[in-house]
């Protein structure tokens, strides 16, 4: 099996791991001084023991569904939902490995919304999505 190949299965191990609170599983994709950074809060987190530490305390019922990965080499992306007590968050993980580990990662997390009156006619609903039209005052803020 090529590097490429090796990482998605890791990545891929990763994310079930995660989705069945395996914290040890959850976390061996990291460098010992792997780095997380968390942009909309400006938080980061150094370590994988401070990495696990911090999602090992999350008080939420979380899962997770994976909707694409893709990379190569020392560059992955997964596009994930993250649902905490059931409200999904949509979540941008990138992946940057130096050899077979994960020596830095930033996630962005992005909740959903309503999609604007103003493109009703030239959108259609993503595959496995409902649209929810918004009102109008709230149309103009996305």
């Amino acid at each position: 099996m090529d590097l490429d190949a090796r990482t998605r299965v890791s990545i891929e191990d990763h994310w079930r791991a995660s989705e069945l609170a395996d914290i040890k599983a959850e976390h061996a994709i990291y460098a010992a001084d792997a780095i997380l950074d968390y942009p909309q809060s400006g938080e980061r987190f150094r370590g994988r023991a401070t990495i696990s530490a911090q999602r090992g305390g999350h008080p939420a019922d979380r899962h997770f569904t994976i909707l694409r990965i893709t990379g190569s080499l020392n560059s992955w992306v997964s596009e994930c939902v993250i649902t905490y007590d059931g409200v999904p968050n949509y979540v941008v993980s990138i992946m940057e490995f130096v050899g077979e580990q994960v020596a830095h990662e930033t996630q962005y997390f992005a909740g959903t919304f309503a999609a604007p009156a103003s493109r009703a006619a030239l959108s259609e609903p993503m595959p496995g999505r409902k649209l929810e039209q918004a009102s109008e005052s709230a149309s103009r803020q996305n």
